[in-house]
């Protein structure tokens, strides 16, 4: 490794053996990164060297921000945070707000000076917050005043919080305040090494206790100078948007890391629900869309409202695109969506069909600079059409923060993801299941998202989530968990309907024997669904 240039050493104590690390490959010339590396120069400094420092970069309802403001911005707060908060390179901060352009400026000042970010979802609660403070030690928070209620819960949990600073107040101790010190205009960049840790992006929860993955300046740039790069072939003109927050790496990548790579503007929405994201992406004429399958759907029966006729590109991750929903959005826009298939632990997107290439129903091909394969339960390659595990490996990958779960993710330099994929002849991969969401049934292997994909077809569905639920003749059943469109009844009638339809749609073995309709399922705050949590409650309701 590099010399760092953190006095505080906790991120390089608590790496994983490099054993146990996966082999990053760096194929391209565009990743061959010099050793003293600030992400932070390369994506907004760097604008102004250029010359662009007039150009937009954060849209919010409120105001735009150029290049220039926004640097002006990063290097006060990252003043602030090296002179009147006592921040020293390596330590981290806990980061704490809806998607807005402060916490985009929070992002990048901690990273300029130093700092690791360490975001975290809005909604999440105070014994929530709790892992990640204790888990990476965080002393220093920087919070929206309007989520201060659970965060001074917090910190009365978690005694290693010794500091905590609001914005949007505006007063006297308010983070605003004390960025308008004078002569905090200019900030000269930490000397960071571009193996330096700077951001610990903690694991949505959908497997369990949430993983702090670690991040390099270097990776943080790779994922721009791979998939940015070469699959969204982002230019200045363009203006991304999009529901995922900051905090899950899907959001931090499509809303702020592409963007200032590509020297684009960004829209910065709090609410970005279906209606608020179709009414933003028509106000603001954004070009480039993030948000999950479930968000396009629910798009679909509103578009007739809006003009969204400035959109070129609409990315599809967090979890499979089913075929319907792709088609139907493809129909109703013109638009192909680019699903794609990414980690926390990897940072981005290292799957995806991009829009030369794109067959419905497949995630797509290994993004550049990545490679993947499918292996079986010995590690060995399977061949084509063979159902397996993916392992894939590029410039960025798995480093868990101080956990033994590092040699289930990382094995003979590959990273496992836990998906279940084949590969075809032509080398489109195919997505069959999270490795623990197959679903073993009278010795038939069935993939949950296989039936959830077919009962998504019928117009009674909003949305569904689907697991194996113990049964003393098959072992397993198929239980859908149902959440209906309204005016549907929830009635033996429609179970039945539902049958019927997946044994019409698919292989009929696959089809769920028992159906429970419920008014929401359990997500992350990111969008994903928690399989887990209904596989418990699928056991539980055998017991």
């Amino acid at each position: 490794m590099l010399r760092s240039g953190y006095r505080d050493t906790f991120a390089r104590d608590n790496l994983p053996p490099a054993s146990a690390w996966p082999h990053l490959i760096f194929v391209l010339p565009e990743l061959n990164y010099p050793e003293r590396l600030n992400v932070v120069s390369e994506l907004l400094d760097r604008r102004l060297d250029a010359g662009h420092g007039e150009r937009p970069c954060f849209i919010s309802a409120g105001e735009t921000l150029t290049y220039a403001q926004v640097t002006e911005k990063v290097n006060r707060l990252a003043n602030v945070l090296t002179h009147d908060l006592g921040m020293i390179p390596g330590n981290r901060v806990l980061l704490r707000a809806p998607n807005n352009p402060m916490l985009a400026i929070a992002h990048l000042a901690v990273m300029k000076a130093g700092g690791i970010v360490v975001a975290s979802m809005p909604l999440l609660r105070a014994k929530e917050l709790v892992h990640p403070i204790v888990k990476a030690r965080i002393k220093l928070a920087l919070c929206d005043e309007r989520l201060a209620d659970e965060m001074e819960k917090a910190r009365s949990l978690a005694p290693e919080m010794e500091r905590i600073v609001y914005w949007g107040g505006g007063g006297p101790n308010s983070l605003e305040t004390l960025m308008a010190q004078p002569g905090y205009e200019e900030f000269s960049p930490c000397d960071t090494a571009s193996d330096d840790v700077c951001l610990i992006a903690f694991t949505s929860g959908t497997t369990g206790v949430p993983k702090g993955t670690m991040h390099f300046h270097r990776d943080l740039l790779a994922s721009c100078d791979t998939y940015g790069k070469h699959v969204l072939c982002a230019a200045a003109e363009d203006r991304f948007i999009g529901s995922p927050p900051l905090a899950f790496t899907f959001g931090l990548g499509g809303l702020v890391l592409f963007p200032l790579r590509a020297g684009s503007a960004t829209i910065l929405a709090e609410k970005v629900g279906p209606e608020e994201l179709l009414e933003a992406i028509e106000a603001f004429r954004a070009t480039v869309c993030f948000t999950a399958p479930t968000a396009y759907r629910a798009m679909l029966g509103k578009l007739a409202r809006y003009d969204i006729s400035s959109l070129r590109k609409c990315v599809s991750a967090g979890e499979t695109l089913p075929k319907a929903t792709f088609e139907a959005w493809r129909a109703a826009t013109g638009i192909t969506p680019q699903d794609g298939l990414g980690s926390t632990e990897m940072l981005h997107i290292f799957i995806c069909c991009r829009e030369a290439d794109m067959r419905a129903g497949c995630t797509g091909k290994p993004v550049p600079g990545y490679e993947a394969k499918i292996i079986g339960a010995e590690g060995g390659p399977l061949p084509p059409g063979t159902p397996g595990l993916l392992a894939v490996r590029g410039p960025t990958g798995c480093r868990y923060l101080a956990d033994e779960r590092q040699r289930n993710y990382v094995q003979n330099g590959w990273n496992i993801t836990g998906d279940t994929y084949s590969m075809d002849g032509d080398g489109y991969f195919i997505f069959h299941a999270r490795s623990d969401d197959m679903i073993v049934s009278a010795g038939y292997n069935i993939a949950g998202p296989d039936v959830e994909a077919a009962l998504l077809t019928h117009p009674a569905v909003a949305e569904c989530g689907v697991v194996g639920a113990p049964d003393p003749d098959r072992g397993m059943i198929v239980k859908a968990y149902v959440v209906l469109q309204p005016g549907y009844p929830a009635d033996a009638a429609t179970v039945l309907q539902l049958q019927d339809h997946v044994k019409a749609t698919i292989a009929p073995f696959k089809y769920p024997r028992a159906i429970e309709f419920v008014n929401q399922l359990p997500r992350t705050e990111s969008g994903k669904l928690q399989r887990f949590a209904l596989r418990q409650t699928a056991a539980n309701s055998t017991t």
